[in-house]
């Protein structure tokens, strides 16, 4: 055996503690293991403060909900008040929805699954921001609970002229206001879902005749709880292109914003909204965002300031 064996070692280094043992003094002994010294162990991260423990967990436990509202309609050149009225995009609509897909790719989006109504301004939008994705083989869930809020008796009138009807007050508390609905639509009516053949499948008990913002949620928020929100906690990566109001719903829900604030908010038209949810769907809040919302919109703040401020006017 030679001299630098470990186990000879062993037998010097324990002799040598045991004399000094005898005179009152302890010696540290090196762990030392066939094959030479033990290497150190790698630093863990877990060493690191609570605060960025808590942000890893968090981006490991995310996930990524896109919101869409559809472009502006042809029913927008002509004012009228559109609901669950069929309208198409028009040609700024168009664009809209495509420079929505085109800030989408730049930003490294990607999809699992789609939602939509059933109404051809926002399945068209949906189509446009897919496309401009290369994504559209994905499923895409069509849904009437995603349609616009339902105007009543106002689906179909020229808005200046229902202003002159009824005063700008009253016109303004059935546009804006969160829980008073406009005039019931009739039976009879054109618009009444029940005469549509894309509602056959659908209770004529839960078909509306008219609906505040308020009512709105209500037919819209069984979708996200039973089928959306599971879809994104199973790890699915989401997007949604639907209406104004049902998106409105839906950011009142996930922001936690108060009934007379979200009255409020307008969501402009072909911007991606963006949120990063934890595994309960908590919403992670987006420094870039802009309030009271939590997530955020993608492309250049000002212009989309701008067109929250269009949106806003289109209301006066």
């Amino acid at each position: 055996m030679t001299p630098s064996s470990p186990s000879l070692l062993l037998v010097v280094l324990t002799a040598a503690v045991a004399a000094l043992s005898a005179t009152g003094f302890v010696v540290p002994v090196p762990a030392v293991v066939s094959g030479g010294p033990r290497r150190p162990r790698p630093t863990s991260t877990s060493t690191s403060s609570s605060s960025s423990s808590s942000t890893s967990t968090t981006e490991l436990g995310s996930h990524k909900l896109v919101l869409v509202r559809h472009g502006e309609s042809t029913w927008n050149d002509l004012n009228i008040f559109t609901g669950w009225a069929d309208a198409g995009l028009n040609e700024k609509g168009l664009a809209e929805a495509s420079q929505g897909g085109k800030l989408l790719r730049e930003g490294g989006y990607g999809f699992d699954v789609a939602y939509t109504s059933v109404l051809k301004r926002a399945i068209k939008t949906l189509w446009i921001v897919l496309e401009e994705l290369d994504l559209m083989y994905i499923p895409i869930v069509n849904t009437w609970r995603l349609n616009e809020r339902h105007y009543g008796g106002l689906q179909g009138l020229n808005k200046q002229e229902t202003v002159d009807k009824h005063g700008k007050d009253q016109v303004l508390v059935w546009r804006r206001s969160y829980d008073v609905p406009p005039p019931e639509c009739d039976t009879s009516s054109e618009y009444y879902p029940g005469n549509d053949p894309r509602y056959a499948n659908v209770d004529h008990a839960d078909l509306p005749r008219t609906e505040s913002l308020k009512t709105t949620g209500e037919r819209f928020m069984p979708v996200w709880e039973n089928e959306i929100g599971p879809a994104i906690k199973s790890g699915k990566r989401v997007i949604i292109a639907a209406h104004g109001n049902t998106l409105r719903a839906l950011v009142k829900h996930l922001d936690n914003i108060s009934e007379d604030e979200i009255t409020g908010l307008n969501i402009p038209t072909g911007v991606p909204l963006v949120y990063e949810l934890d595994d309960d769907l908590n919403v992670i809040p987006n420094p870039n965002a802009i309030a009271p919302l939590q997530g955020m919109y993608l492309g250049d703040l000002a212009d989309v300031r701008a067109r929250i401020a269009g949106v806003a006017n289109q209301t006066k």
